[in-house]
């Protein structure tokens, strides 16, 4: 039941086509922020692919920051109308828009931009989404270290008391 492709010319991977129809799905509402997403199971009967494209497709949201992953639990849809970075301003990858004739900012709305006007937009967005995820890691980072000093804390404090 692979999904036809929109057109002969498009030689994209079967995973991009997969992430294409979930990309599509989350951002229309279909499937809501905090939902899970299907499993990579669903995913391989609903797409015909191998788990390895599936879990790829998987990838490239997580990698766009559409959803997120937890351990043991599944995919779910990030929440990107609560102030997360993605805060109402998603800007789907331009490969993506490229293939469906949109320009940054714009996606799912279906208006045609003239070359100049997509070529513009798309180095701002990526020197913008740039910048956030700059910023993003520093913040984790930050996070991550600290999380670490309390642990190594944790761990003193139950060897002292041994």
């Amino acid at each position: 039941m692979s999904p036809a492709p929109e057109s002969k010319q498009d030689r994209r991977p079967p995973y991009q086509h997969a992430a294409d129809e979930l990309r599509r799905d989350i951002l229309q509402g279909r499937i809501k922020p905090g939902e899970q997403m299907p499993s990579i199971r669903e995913l391989q009967e609903r797409f015909g692919v191998a788990n390895m494209t599936a879990r790829s497709a998987l990838n490239v949201l997580r990698d766009e920051g559409l959803i997120y992953t937890i351990h043991g639990r599944g995919s779910f849809v990030a929440d990107h109308s609560a102030g997360g970075e993605l805060s109402g301003n998603y800007t789907a990858p331009a490969w993506y828009l490229a293939n469906k004739g949109e320009s940054p900012g714009r996606a799912g709305q279906g208006e045609e931009p003239d070359d100049s006007e997509a070529a513009e937009g798309v180095g701002t967005t990526l020197a913008e989404v740039l910048t956030a995820l700059r910023d993003e890691i520093r913040v984790l980072s930050a996070d991550h270290q600290e999380l670490r000093r309390e642990v190594e804390e944790l761990k003193a404090a139950g060897h002292s008391k041994s």
